[in-house]
């Protein structure tokens, strides 16, 4: 018996198939978009007025708790130092005395935002809702 080899018949099929892999793929790109939950960004609204517009003092009826934010962050009530933590028991006990004040935040414009948020929400917690921010440039 004769052995032969034939040169053209016997080629090499060493392509991998890619097809289940993508298939593997998609249906997992479709399992991710399906289940992720999407959350809604929650947004302070706030109306900052324009630089060259007048700002008129708060009128003697309706007196305004005011909290200074300087530029380096410190926080400054009642010509006071006083400390992230403090802020709510500040406003909850002016707001005792004058429950119609409104809390104002003068903000320096080079101060932080988280600043700002964090003394929006400790009056939210001392039930005080009307916010305004006021942001400054001059020096303090």
């Amino acid at each position: 018996m004769s052995r032969r080899r034939k040169h053209g018949a016997a080629e090499d099929n060493s392509e991998i198939d890619l097809t289940p892999m993508l298939d593997v793929v998609f249906i997992m790109l479709i399992f991710f978009i399906v289940t992720a939950s999407f959350v809604k960004e929650q947004v302070i609204e706030t109306n900052i007025p324009p630089k060259n517009e007048q700002q008129n003092p708060p009128d003697d009826e309706n007196p305004s708790i005011v909290v200074t934010v300087r530029a380096n962050d410190e926080i400054w009530m009642e010509e006071r130092r006083i400390d992230i933590r403090a802020v709510r028991a500040n406003i909850e006990r002016m707001h005792a005395e004058n429950p119609k004040a409104a809390v104002v935040v003068r903000a320096h414009i080079k101060s932080s935002a988280k600043t700002y948020v964090s003394i929006a929400d400790a009056a939210r917690e001392a039930k005080v809702y009307n916010v305004a921010l006021v942001p400054f440039e001059e020096k303090i």
